[in-house]
């Protein structure tokens, strides 16, 4: 807490220093026992991260990487999933979502093997991908090769662009 000033010099001191204070990001400033902490702090975090931490979300336990791209014609999703099989996937198109699940199951581990790192995730997965425009899901071809599935879903009719003709005068 900011004593009060004691001339007039120090009332504008003051009014300098919280003007600039209102300029400096609030963690570059910090007293030095609070940068120690902050410092500490990060590291902790940075460390737990790095290591997984994802034990206490789900969500983040397996989420294969998935690339959406889109054409004049179809949608086109490709989605990575290295030791799977295509027995092991599900494709499905519901209420203009497309759903692509399934499981990658863990290793047995070994005896006599120690484990210091542990980084391939494991388990199920469930993804959804909006498609905004209306699709031919009658149409719907998958395709799964060297552990990457590939699904293009064709666009209706009339979600296709469509050129229109200048009249000239």
């Amino acid at each position: 807490m900011l004593q009060e000033p004691r001339n007039q010099r120090d009332g504008i001191l003051r009014e300098v220093f919280i003007m600039v204070r209102s300029l400096v990001p609030w963690g570059l400033n910090l007293p030095r026992p609070l940068q120690t902490l902050r410092r500490e702090v990060d590291t902790l975090f940075d460390r737990f991260f790095e290591d997984g931490g994802t034990d206490w979300d789900p969500m983040m336990a397996y989420c294969p990487q998935t690339d959406l791209a889109e054409t004049d014609e179809a949608y086109e999703v490709t989605m990575e999933l290295p030791g799977l099989n295509s027995d092991e996937v599900a494709v499905e198109f519901s209420d203009g979502q497309l759903w692509i699940s399934g499981e990658k199951k863990e290793e047995t581990e070994e005896k006599g093997k120690t484990y210091h790192r542990v980084e391939r995730r494991y388990g199920q997965f469930r993804r959804g991908i909006p498609l905004t425009h209306p699709v031919k899901d009658e149409n719907i071809e998958a395709s799964f090769k060297d552990g990457v599935v590939t699904v293009r879903v064709p666009k209706a009719e009339e979600a296709k662009p469509k050129r229109i003709p200048i009249a000239s005068s």
